[in-house]
């Protein structure tokens, strides 16, 4: 009996070790975007532009950059308010109302982007107007969110032109 309970004690042990990285998995989930122009137009209105990561659910780097990086942006009391972020599943066919109001699915919209590689976080204002050059790829991890908080800043101050 006691080599028994050892035996499945060990065998639900290492289902819950394997099963952590689903669960970390799903912890870094994003809003989807529906609506893209309306979105943008929030974002603009707060002063910041729309951020859209392109991602794919197989991406363990597009995980990362979610979770370590996009989340806590969303959580930072000096952005609170101003940074609206969107997900888009180059391996969806989830609907979106893309930026000129036609409808069209995650895939396809990621396929008009030109979105091959992911991750991809791009910086979009009303419109579609592209604000700052996207962040392709993970880069280099000691820098990224200064590469993040840079482009959001070039972004900000690219929506006030005309």
């Amino acid at each position: 009996m006691r080599q028994s309970w050892k035996t499945w004690r060990g065998l639900f042990g290492g289902l819950i070790l394997a099963c952590l990285p689903l669960a970390s998995l799903a912890a870094a989930e994003l809003p989807r975007a529906s609506q893209l122009d309306a979105e943008a137009r929030q974002a603009a209105r707060a002063g910041a532009p729309l951020i859209v990561i392109f991602s794919r659910a197989d991406c363990s780097f597009c995980q990362t950059i979610k979770r370590d990086y996009l989340q806590p942006l969303a959580a930072d009391p000096r952005y609170a308010g101003r940074v609206v972020i969107r997900e888009i599943g180059q391996d969806t066919e989830a609907p979106l109302t893309d930026f000129s109001g036609r409808p069209t699915t995650h895939a396809r919209f990621a396929a008009t982007e030109k979105i091959r590689l992911v991750p991809v976080v791009a910086f979009y204002g009303p419109g579609g107007r592209k604000l700052h050059e996207s962040i392709v790829g993970a880069r280099l991890p000691d820098f990224y969110q200064s590469y993040l908080e840079d482009a959001i800043e070039q972004s900000a101050k690219a929506l006030k032109k005309p």
